[in-house]
C-alpha cells in the first residue's frame, strides 16, 4: 500500500475538502482520502502508487493547486498493538488466556 500526501493551495472550508476528496475518489481506486483545509493537506491511501501528473490534473480541474507531491510506502497500523506491547513489557505474554499474575 502507498500513502500519497499533497500540499494543496486554495482550500478554505469543509466543502473544499469534500470537493477534493470526491474528485480523487471518482478518478482513482483508493482505500482512504482525507483533507484538511486548515493544514492545506490531502492524504490518500491506495493499493498502488498514484500517477503524479494525473493526480495534479484531477486536483487542478477542481480549481485548487497542488504545491507538493509525496508518495511513500504505507503500512497499516495494528489494532491492538499497544495492548500487546504492554503485556509483553510486563512479562505476561506466557500466561494462558484470561489468567494473569505478577511476575
Amino acid at each position: 500500500m502507498y500513502k500519497t500526501t499533497l500540499k494543496i493551495d486554495g482550500m478554505m472550508c469543509g466543502m473544499c475538502e469534500a470537493h477534493v476528496n470526491d474528485a480523487v475518489r471518482n478518478r482513482f481506486d483508493v482505500k482512504k482520502v482525507s483533507s484538511s483545509h486548515k493544514k492545506g493537506v490531502t492524504e490518500i491511501v491506495s493499493e498502488s502508487a498514484l500517477d503524479e501528473q494525473t493526480l495534479r490534473g484531477v486536483i487542478d480541474a477542481t480549481g485548487y493547486t497542488v504545491k507538493d507531491f509525496r508518495c511513500e510506502p504505507y503500512e497499516k497500523k495494528k489494532l491492538f498493538g499497544r495492548k500487546s506491547r504492554y503485556k509483553i513489557a510486563r512479562g505476561l505474554q506466557s500466561q494462558p488466556a484470561g489468567v494473569y499474575s505478577e511476575a
